[in-house]
């Protein structure tokens, strides 16, 4: 059976409603001392919980987020720039302060109908090493 990737692109992105901001740390104030963020990426995106992957795959009717699932995980349109571990994610106008940050880079292959993220919850600032 062939699979119209087209398709499966535009059912993916359907599902990606809310406005997501990703972030990575940035370079050194020299008057603060502090590590400010460069936003890489603000716009179209769904984050995921196990939950949500779940009704995810009976809505497009395949697991094309694949079984291996993270508890989180971010979605964003193909041309969105791929995150790396220890990025930061943030849902905006949301009613809840809670942010997640990768876990790995984003997943990429030969055939991709949308990026996929792996995400870690977290009440502060990124595990060291991320």
């Amino acid at each position: 059976m062939a699979v119209d990737l087209e398709q499966v692109r535009r059912d993916l992105e359907s599902l990606m409603t809310a406005t997501v901001r990703i972030s990575r740390l940035g370079t050194v104030d020299p008057d603060t001392g502090e590590t400010g963020r460069d936003v890489i990426y603000e716009g179209q995106g769904a984050l995921l919980s196990t939950h949500g992957q779940l009704l995810a795959v009976k809505i497009l009717g395949a697991d094309w987020l694949g079984a291996e699932t993270a508890w989180y995980q971010l979605l964003t349109p193909l041309g969105t720039p791929s995150a790396a571990a220890g990025d930061q994610v943030e849902v905006l106008g949301g009613d809840e302060d809670r942010m997640w940050f990768a876990d790995a880079p984003t997943q990429s292959s030969t055939l991709e109908a949308a990026r996929v993220t792996r995400l870690d919850e977290q009440s502060g600032a990124p595990a060291v090493g991320l």
